[in-house]
């Protein structure tokens, strides 16, 4: 009798992402962390001086966590309302925020109490950041108005009311104290010069605007809006460079990694996308349970740190490829002789050499299979973790069980939630091209054996009516692919140049032979 062979596997192609170096790169994270805070998380900023704590701003409250912290070391809760935008100074001493209440409070990240306390604004100050002389602080709020404040003094200096609508992000240029850059939701960037009256340079989002960015050589501007994440040639007169639109929701906030290379963008749609900086091609995506609010990206890309609708915190810490793995105590193997006992026997020329046959270890549905249990051998095959991680493994069993001519028997005698499983697997990857021509085989027969009790279950008849529904919408798009695909090849065909096929012994211009009339008409004799 021949011996058993396994249900072959095939190594079918992988369908997906490319493996990249951005991949690997991105991917090398750990399990993020979760925190519930008290309300949406609407702003994160990292500290610019170690150990780059990071300020979280949500509802009543400013949370400051330490770089591996779970609770956190600074907590700020003196705001009548709900706060907004806090920001540290470069040297990481203060912070400022914004309030509904329309007052800006400027706090010391050592102290409890407000240092002070800027009134001027009429609405919910949504903007505050300090300029690089560090001794100044730009706010804008929703009263459509920016300002300028003197912070030891709590005096205005500058105002300027050149927006007609909310104004809801704004920066300060790292690399000249006098110029600031803000965006309205009257889908314009303004570019002000604090020695001016006036903003100097007028850009058009399109959107309302939500976030703004600038890179660090401040040559390029960064805008969020809508759909929409456009950059921004600041040199040539803010010349327009380039328009994404790769969210399906607003985008929220962006944030630049430590290199300067890669650029990120945070969306309502709970994606964060990673573009490269040179042609503005996504390389990476990140996922989230729920809308995302706001985007914090830690020097050296050691953290990622988002915040969400639905009040959780996401931080998710970079692998540590230098930490020591656990040692476990060495298994005591047997010594070299047990290995080597019998290797150096050499047979007699009269001896009979027998083998000994090597073990056989066959994965469990096999092993039903070679017990001719062909139902249990798909029930096997259908298991949660199997048809979820290997499909083609499920796909080969139904395969094979096709080829014994079983296939009828192992899918007959099933009772509702035995069938409802099978359906499953069929419906969700019936439209792969890798194993279409064995699950239509099977919706066949599962058709052909149950189609006499349809109607007298309602779960049975949902799934059947959802794969009638897809192959539907499947054919359609198939006509349509096919009349494309004709109209394609007749504009190909009419677009090849013509060539003149040279034929022996005809004129190529009126196609009689050489040495022929080149008049049809017949010559008249004269009488």
């Amino acid at each position: 009798m021949a011996s058993f062979k396994p249900t072959q596997i095939p190594d079918l192609p992988k369908l997906g992402e490319k493996i990249t170096e951005d991949t690997l790169y991105w991917k090398n994270y750990k399990a993020p962390v979760q925190i519930k805070e008290f309300g949406a998380v609407s702003n994160i900023d990292f500290s610019p001086v170690s150990p780059h704590n990071f300020a979280v701003t949500a509802f009543t409250r400013i949370h400051i966590y330490g770089p591996f912290s779970q609770e956190p070391v600074k907590t700020f809760t003196r705001f009548k309302d709900t706060a907004y935008c806090g920001r540290f100074r470069s040297d990481g001493q203060l912070l400022v925020a914004g309030c509904e209440d329309s007052v800006v409070r400027l706090y010391d990240v050592g102290g409890k109490a407000a240092l002070r306390m800027y009134k001027g604004h009429t609405k919910a100050v949504h903007v505050a950041d300090f300029t690089t002389g560090r001794y100044q602080i730009l706010t804008a709020s929703d009263d459509y108005t920016c300002r300028l404040w003197d912070i030891p003094n709590a005096v205005e200096l500058t105002a300027y009311q050149e927006h007609t609508d909310y104004v809801r992000c704004g920066v300060t240029s790292k690399l000249n104290r006098d110029l600031f850059i803000t965006g309205s939701y009257d889908h314009t960037l303004r570019v002000f010069d604090s020695r001016t009256e006036k903003s100097v340079m007028t850009m058009d989002h399109g959107q309302p605007v939500e976030s703004l960015l600038l890179y660090p050589s401040e040559g390029l501007l960064v805008s969020a809006g809508g759909r929409y994440v456009k950059v921004w040639d600041l040199l040539k007169g803010g010349q327009p460079l380039v328009s994404l639109k790769n969210h399906h929701k607003t985008v929220t906030c962006l944030a630049l990694n430590s290199s300067g290379q890669r650029l990120l963008s945070a969306s309502l749609d709970r994606h964060v996308k990673v573009y490269n900086t040179t042609n503005y091609k996504v390389v990476h995506n990140f996922d989230y349970a729920a809308a995302i609010l706001s985007l914090g990206l830690a020097p050296d890309d050691e953290s990622i740190v988002v915040g969400m609708t639905n009040s959780i915190l996401s931080i998710k810490h970079r692998k540590n490829l230098e930490e020591p793995k656990e040692t476990s105590k060495p298994r005591r193997r047997p010594s070299y002789r047990v290995f080597m006992k019998g290797k150096n026997f050499v047979p007699k020329q009269d001896d009979y050499f027998v083998s000994k046959p090597a073990r056989q270890h066959l994965a469990k549905y096999d092993k039903q299979l070679k017990r001719f249990n062909v139902s249990k051998a798909l029930d096997t095959a259908l298991e949660a973790w199997l048809r979820r991680k290997k499909p083609e493994v499920t796909v080969a069993v139904i395969k094979e069980l096709d080829r014994r001519g079983t296939l009828k028997n192992a899918l007959a005698g099933r009772d509702e939630e035995q069938l409802s499983r099978l359906l499953c697997f069929v419906i969700g990857n019936f439209f792969d091209t890798r194993f279409t021509p064995v699950l239509a085989t099977t919706a066949e027969i599962v058709l052909d054996i149950y189609q006499c009790v349809i109607g007298q279950s309602a779960v049975i008849d949902r799934h059947l009516i959802h794969l009638q529904k897809l192959l539907e919408k499947e054919i359609y798009y198939q006509k349509d692919l096919m009349e494309i695909l004709g109209m394609l090849d007749t504009m190909f065909a009419f677009s090849l140049l013509r060539k003149e096929v040279p034929c022996p012994g005809i004129s190529g211009s009126n196609g009689l032979v050489q040495g022929e009339a080149s008049t049809s008409r017949p010559q008249l004799q004269a009488t």
